[in-house]
């Protein structure tokens, strides 16, 4: 009995040091990633989509100047930068979504989430590593299309709403983007690995985004504005806004802690699961 159970611990403990380190599991992850062209190419889509968008919005939006509604002229005045990060921010959300779910709920379908769990004794470092290269990948991204869309976008209402990268604000609302972009993204993958179907998880992540969240705004009194503002990403996209409005129960920062919170909450429930399920 002692030998059989001398032996099981030395086994362990034998693949436990076979287990590749954490940086190992990084780069295995950032391979998988840049070896699927669709992930590569749709982010470069996602880039130069959205700078295209929101340099048309913003024409448009000059174009149409004269006709607008003066709420809505003095909105753009008070926060040019929220309305240029704003325009182009919808497809870029909805892209990020749908890309942090197939990041590994496409491993469940295909069943190559086998192979990197065989790998790893503890299967936590798996979706850590998942998540801390998916998560690093997209804020570079995210910061790359929020600094263009402002580039593009501030020359184009120079006219009407001027704005430059050192007001008060800005730089803060610009950077603030792609960390949105990055918890965003995170917070789908979280999704992903909970429910572990990728229709499924895209038609959750997606509903919540575009059904839920703007049904939530509908509810009537104080405790309606309270559950709208606390939702993730509500609160999230509080950080693209340059200035605080009337009326708003959540500072940027506090906003995007909030999203953060959520992402952190499903992330730890994903970990879970993935210990007690079978892959």
């Amino acid at each position: 009995m002692t030998t059989t159970t001398a032996s099981t611990h030395a086994s362990a403990s034998a693949a436990e040091d076979r287990a590749p380190g954490f940086a190992s599991l990084m780069l295995s992850e950032w391979t998988k990633i840049r070896s699927v062209r669709s992930t590569v190419w749709s982010l470069a889509v996602l880039v130069v989509l959205t700078l295209v968008f929101t340099a048309l919005f913003m024409q448009m939006g000059i174009a149409n100047w004269d006709k607008t509604d003066p709420s809505q002229q003095a909105e753009m005045r008070a926060d040019p930068t929220g309305t240029i990060l704003g325009s182009g921010i919808l497809l870029s959300q909805l892209a990020v979504c749908v890309l942090g779910v197939m990041a590994i709920a496409s491993e469940y379908s295909t069943g190559m989430i086998r192979s990197s769990l065989l790998a790893v004794p503890r299967r936590v470092p798996v979706l850590a590593a998942k998540g801390a290269v998916f998560g690093l990948l997209v804020l570079v991204v995210g910061e790359v299309t929020a600094f263009g869309s402002f580039f593009i976008g501030a020359p184009i209402l120079e006219g009407k709403a001027p704005v430059a990268i050192g007001d008060p604000g800005v730089l803060r609302a610009v950077v603030g983007c792609g960390l949105y972009l990055a918890l965003l993204g995170l917070f789908a993958l979280a999704v992903g690995a909970i429910i572990r179907h990728t229709a499924a998880s895209i038609t959750a992540v997606v509903g919540f985004v575009l059904v839920l969240t703007p049904m939530a705004g509908l509810l009537p009194g104080s405790v309606g504005e309270h559950v709208y503002a606390s939702l993730p990403t509500e609160a999230g996209f509080m950080i693209t806004q340059q200035h605080e409005r009337a009326g708003d129960l959540l500072g940027p920062w506090e906003g995007l802690g909030v999203l953060a919170l959520w992402t952190a909450a499903l992330l730890a429930v994903a970990a879970v699961l993935l210990r007690r399920r079978d892959a």
